[in-house]
């Protein structure tokens, strides 16, 4: 009689060494070979996308209005800002077809909210109505109030540093009247070219002396005075006195007739 010990090493040895089948009195068959697997290949990173390139100045404005709040229309906005800059120049709008190489029909489908420019057609009209790209695409609210903080002003200074002009209207589009601060150093001049025809300045001193020389004439000014004349000749602003001259000056342009 075998011992206990040798019949538990046979049964052992009949044991399958595939684990989760039931013995069988035969030994299992070895498991079919699975193919070989490709070896993997070297893990390349995909490329990152390419970074947008800058936009050309045109579509520069295309992305900045696509970026916008998409609850805002700007159609009605675009065509009321067309119409109403359109009529301020006396442009008919054959003349301004013309003059923008957009056709007449889509400029009138524009200005009646019929039709939605594109940022090109957008840069044409710009262009031909001499106006800034937002002067187009701003709406324009009743009654809106603009502050210009003194800090961020638009301020143009001679070369010498002794004149200085503030413009105190917003830059957002040409217009007819235009309003200045001056300053004046002691003992300076400043010399101005003629405007165009029509043109007439409006001047009060503020603080100070001022002699202003209109072609021929001569005309002393003292604090609080002011004077009208046109502009259409070369002129200067004289400081006489031992203090900073400050003007304000409201400058008035022709308006253009209608067409």
């Amino acid at each position: 009689m075998k011992s206990v010990r040798e019949n538990t090493t046979r049964s052992t040895k009949k044991r399958p060494a595939v684990e989760g089948h039931e013995s069988s009195g035969t030994p299992a068959a070895p498991p079919a070979a699975r193919p070989a697997e490709p070896s993997a290949p070297v893990s390349v990173p995909a490329p990152a996308p390419a970074a947008p390139q800058p936009p050309e100045r045109e579509d520069a404005w295309s992305y900045e209005i696509a970026s916008a709040d998409a609850s805002s229309d700007l159609t009605p906005v675009v065509g009321a800002n067309l119409r109403r800059l359109r009529l301020k120049r006396g442009l008919s709008l054959e003349k301004l077809s013309r003059a923008s190489s957009v056709s007449r029909a889509m400029l009138g489908q524009i200005e009646l909210g019929q039709s939605t420019p594109t940022i090109n057609v957008l840069w044409k009209i710009a262009r031909a109505l001499a106006v800034p790209f937002s002067a187009l695409i701003t709406s324009r609210a009743a009654g809106r109030t603009t502050v210009l903080p003194a800090s961020r002003a638009k301020m143009l200074t001679s070369h010498d540093g002794a004149f200085s002009s503030r413009a105190l209207f917003p830059f957002d589009e040409p217009r007819t009247v235009e309003l200045y601060e001056l300053r004046l150093a002691p003992r300076s001049v400043e010399e101005a070219d003629p405007h165009p025809p029509g043109t007439v300045e409006n001047l009060v001193v503020n603080a100070g002396v001022l002699e202003m020389i209109v072609g021929s004439e001569h005309h002393a000014l003292a604090t609080g005075d002011s004077i009208l004349f046109e502009a259409d000749v070369p002129h200067s602003y004289k400081n006489p006195g031992d203090t900073e001259c400050v003007m304000y000056l409201v400058m008035t342009y022709a308006e253009k007739s209608p067409a």
